[in-house]
């Protein structure tokens, strides 16, 4: 198996919530609801094919949107995807599931559906919508009696924070097949300080996530804990887990954020993103072709790895550089210092890192 390169790709925007911190609603965006018509479709799977059978990679897409349950030819896309044996996910709401509707997504050869939950259920409907933590719940079930796998993403902020020990056990009490979290992202029209969670608080947040972790590992839980952020890293370099391999090369990148390397998003009017956490359009797959804009200079501007103000100078850099798109949340410049970092010198060199 060649190692995948995964597509984000929102087929509609049309959705039944208005999430505050969504970016898609973000800024005043999506003021006409956008879908991609049947034929762009096509068009978009075709140019993906292209772009990994150049690169070496295997295609993987999260179809998303919106909801993309909604889009009216969303069913003739998931048939397209198994004819071609194309390995795919959801990235969805739970409101349109039902038990046949799971059955019907895991016969079209749908591996994964995922859900949110961004707190317990009073934090999580003011985040989302009444109702919805109690209907995310019940569907959990309906994705795995089904035979697909369920993950649970949440957003962590100051709103939150102190609600993800609960939410971590309720996640492991419903054996969920993957948890993880993701950093809340600031977009221009919000205060980074509103939700803002200080480096150190951060860090002891992902301690206690930690000790829970393996508390639930060691009673036999089978729910995997992804450790989606890339400070995880960081974290586990403190705790001496993870050591430099020896003869790495400092200026290779391993691991870390994937953006420009291992994912693009694609919008439904077509344009494509670096990152759809932040404002990095590169172009549209309907002008130019997905491998012509993945070697191209556009892209090519969010790898220019020596530029991290931070984390070029610290011996972490081909491992993690934190989030840059909550990075560009705060400061509008994806190379400024990650706010949620809080290591301060380079333990080799003892240089000041900023």
């Amino acid at each position: 198996m060649k190692p995948y390169f995964a597509f984000q790709w929102h087929i509609t925007d049309a959705c039944d919530q208005r999430c505050k911190h969504c970016y898609i609603f973000a800024e005043n965006n999506c003021k006409k609801l956008t879908e991609m018509t049947w034929e762009k479709m096509r068009q978009v799977v075709s140019s993906c094919e292209e772009m990994c059978e150049k690169i070496g990679r295997t295609p993987y897409f999260y179809i998303t949107g919106g909801d993309p349950i909604l889009h009216k030819d969303f069913w003739k896309l998931a048939e397209l995807l198994k004819e071609k044996n194309i390995r795919w996910a959801i990235l969805g709401n739970p409101f349109h599931l039902d038990d046949k509707v799971c059955q019907k997504l895991h016969e079209h050869g749908c591996v994964k559906y995922q859900l949110s939950l961004d707190g317990i259920r009073e934090t999580h409907d003011i985040f989302r919508k009444p109702g919805s933590f109690d209907t995310t719940l019940e569907k959990i079930d309906c994705i795995k009696n089904a035979g697909m796998f369920c993950a649970i993403m949440s957003t962590v902020s100051s709103a939150n924070i102190s609600e993800f020990p609960q939410l971590i056990d309720l996640c492991a009490e419903k054996n969920v097949d993957v948890f993880a979290f993701g950093r809340y992202c600031p977009t221009s029209g919000q205060k980074s300080e509103e939700y803002h969670i200080p480096p150190k608080q951060y860090r002891n947040f992902m301690n206690m996530c930690h000790r829970k972790f393996a508390e639930h590992k060691a009673n036999g839980c089978k729910t995997t804990f992804q450790l989606k952020d890339h400070l995880w890293t960081l974290y586990f370099y403190e705790k001496g887990i993870f050591k430099l391999p020896e003869n790495s090369d400092p200026n290779m990148i391993y691991d870390g954020c994937h953006c420009g390397i291992g994912h693009m998003t694609i919008l439904s009017t077509g344009d494509i993103y670096a990152c759809r956490r932040m404002e990095s359009k590169i172009g549209n797959v309907f002008e130019t072709p997905m491998y012509e804009l993945f070697v191209g200079n556009e892209l090519e501007a969010y790898r220019q790895f020596d530029k991290f103000e931070k984390c070029s100078k610290c011996e972490l850099r081909g491992y993690c550089r934190g989030c840059p798109a909550v990075t560009f949340g705060y400061t509008g410049n994806m190379y400024a210092p990650d706010p949620q970092c809080w290591k301060e010198y380079n333990d080799i060199t003892g240089e000041k890192l900023c």
